[in-house]
């Protein structure tokens, strides 16, 4: 009984000792951080001169967007209308292809498609994409990789940090 005693004393003691933070198992370095940052800006400005020179040999007016890309109507109706938002049902084809004129996929490959906007997944630059867009409207867009499929692509046909240009059109929009 009394070595029991005594041993409870002693980690009642042991336990009051001065707790010691843990160190971290790997660090990260402010160096690569540093390094990491100028090379996602290096990237970025490699893709908006490709961006640039594409739309100065194009013949359409591109817009730029806030959300970072490139657009030009191509059926734009005159009258404001409704657009999608938060919850909204849309149905739109779309086709993707390479900066280049390269298809990836065609719009019978990807087309029609319904979502309710911002509760199922398509890529940043298409979701704001289709917000400026009212039925029986046909837009193309320029998204620069960082607004597509980014670093990842698609795992398919997509590649890593691919740019694309996309012709969609607003087919239906079920408002919630």
């Amino acid at each position: 009984m009394r070595i029991l005693l005594v041993l409870c004393v002693a980690l009642l003691l042991q336990s009051c000792g001065e707790q010691t933070a843990r160190r971290p198992v790997s660090r990260t370095s402010s160096t690569q951080i540093k390094e990491s940052i100028q090379r996602n800006k290096e990237r970025v400005a490699l893709e908006e001169a490709a961006i640039a020179d594409y739309l100065e040999q194009s013949p359409d007016t591109f817009v730029t967007s806030a959300n970072g890309f490139w657009y030009t109507w191509r059926n734009q109706d005159p009258i404001d209308g409704e657009t999608p938002q938060f919850g909204d049902e849309v149905t739109f084809s779309y086709d993707l292809a390479a900066l280049d004129g390269t298809v990836i996929y065609t719009a019978d490959e990807l087309s029609p498609r319904t979502i309710l906007m911002e509760q199922e997944k398509v890529f940043t630059g298409l979701r704001e994409g289709l917000k400026l867009m009212q039925v029986g409207e046909t837009a193309t867009f320029l998204f620069p990789s960082y607004t597509a499929f980014g670093y990842y692509g698609d795992e398919n046909k997509i590649g890593s940090n691919q740019m694309l240009v996309s012709n969609v059109t607003l087919i239906d929009l079920k408002k919630q």
